[in-house]
C-alpha cells in the first residue's frame, strides 16, 4: 500500500519511530529506531502488514532492508518483530552472506532463532537474495533490478548479466534494455 514515507521524525521509541508527513504521524516499527535522530528529515522504505486486530507500518533505510524482512516473513516460524530483530543490527550484507554459506551458527545469535528456524531460513532463502553489492548500485540500477525481478527473472540471473554491463550512468530503461540482450544472447 505505501512503498516510502518521506518526512520528520518527531519520536523516537524502543521499537518504533513516528514520522511526520503533510501533518500525519505514522507509528513505524523499524529495526533499530536509535539510528534516527529527532527532527531528521528522512525516507523510510515501509511495508504494511494487516491483521484481523491491527495494522502495523514496518520501515527501513533502504529498499534491501526492506526486500529483505519481506523474504523473511515468508519463511515459516518468522513473524514481523522476529524479522525485525534479525535487521536490528543494520548488517544487511553480513546476514545476506550468512544465509548464502547456509551459517545457522550466525543465524541462531537472533532472538527466537533456533537451530531449526536457522535451517528453515537458510533453505528457504539461499540463493534468493540480491547478493550484489548494493551500496554501489545506483538508482537507475536498482530499479531495473527490481522490474527484471517482476518480469520473473531470477536474482543470479540478472547478477550475472548486471557485471556484463560495464557502463555504470545507465537510465533505468537502458540498464532493462541492455539486460535483456544480454539474457536473451
Amino acid at each position: 500500500m505505501y512503498a516510502y514515507l518521506k518526512g520528520k521524525v518527531t519520536r523516537i521509541g524502543t521499537d518504533f519511530i513516528i514520522v511526520e508527513t503533510n501533518e500525519i504521524g505514522y507509528y513505524i516499527y523499524v529495526p533499530n529506531p536509535y539510528s534516527y535522530t529527532l527532527n531528521e528529515i528522512t525516507t523510510i522504505y515501509t511495508h504494511l502488514i494487516v491483521r484481523d486486530d491491527a495494522h502495523e507500518l514496518y520501515g527501513f533505510r533502504t529498499y534491501e532492508e526492506k526486500d529483505l524482512f519481506m523474504k523473511l516473513i515468508k519463511v515459516t516460524g518468522i513473524g514481523p518483530k522476529t524479522a525485525i530483530a534479525i535487521l536490528a543490527p543494520g548488517d544487511y550484507q553480513s546476514i545476506v552472506k550468512a544465509i548464502e554459506a547456509g551459517d545457522v551458527t550466525y543465524l541462531q545469535k537472533f532472538p527466537k532463532v533456533g537451530p531449526k528456524t536457522a535451517q528453515q531460513i537458510i533453505l528457504d532463502l539461499k540463493g534468493k537474495l540480491i547478493t550484489i553489492e548494493t551500496e554501489t548500485m545506483s538508482d537507475a540500477m536498482k530499479d531495473a533490478y527490481e522490474a527484471l525481478t517482476a518480469l520473473g527473472y531470477k536474482d543470479k540471473e540478472i547478477e550475472r548479466v548486471f557485471r556484463e554491463i560495464t557502463d555504470k550512468n545507465l537510465t533505468t530503461q537502458e540498464y532493462i534494455t541492455q539486460a535483456l540482450k544480454l539474457m536473451l544472447k
